[in-house]
């Protein structure tokens, strides 16, 4: 199948940890990550290759945003860390958002808003010293109930262990208080 433009995958992050977090749960997908912005495939679309193209914009590197939007516009996907606040990253969101949504963050939103009640309640938990299991009598949910939730949670912040789910939790929590 070939992917078009609005398929790929277009985030733009504050931090090198975020794109980091990104690339990882992209290259589950079958994403392959290479870092700048600059195509290596002379071919228009290159979405069938599923290239994910990664890198740092300055806050006015207009050169380096233009190739990351040409680079979406032939169907590479593109994690960029920038500001988005800048000349730079304003120009690159506005340009991105053309081409279809434009992912800001982790995912694209507050990750923390993602998590219903039960999962952030085990978080909670987790993040106060209790085991999963403590958390789960708790919150009057089975083990099995209690594994799947925070199972769920590792996959919506893109990690692989509890621990650095209940991190990345706590990071974003503080980020944006409820």
């Amino acid at each position: 199948m070939i992917r078009q433009p609005d398929d790929a995958p277009r985030h733009v992050v504050a931090t090198a940890a975020e794109a980091d977090t990104v690339l990882r749960r992209l290259a589950r997908d079958g994403w392959t990550a290479r870092a700048g912005f600059a195509l290596p495939d002379p071919s228009w679309d290159v979405g069938a290759a599923h290239l994910l193209l990664h890198g740092r914009i300055g806050d006015d590197d207009l050169e380096s945003a233009q190739l990351a939007v040409l680079a979406a516009a032939r169907g590479a996907g593109v994690v960029a860390v920038c500001d988005p606040e800048s000349t730079a990253g304003r120009a690159l969101i506005d340009d991105l958002s053309r081409l279809g949504p434009v992912h800001r963050g982790i995912d694209g939103s507050d990750t923390i808003a993602n998590l219903i009640p039960e999962q952030r309640a085990l978080l909670d938990r987790l993040a106060a010293g209790d085991t999963i299991a403590a958390a789960a009598a708790a919150e009057f949910l089975s083990l099995r109930t209690a594994n799947r939730r925070i199972a769920e949670a590792r996959a919506l912040f893109g990690v692989r262990t509890t621990r650095e789910a209940v991190l990345a939790y706590l990071r974003q929590r503080q980020r944006s208080p409820d």
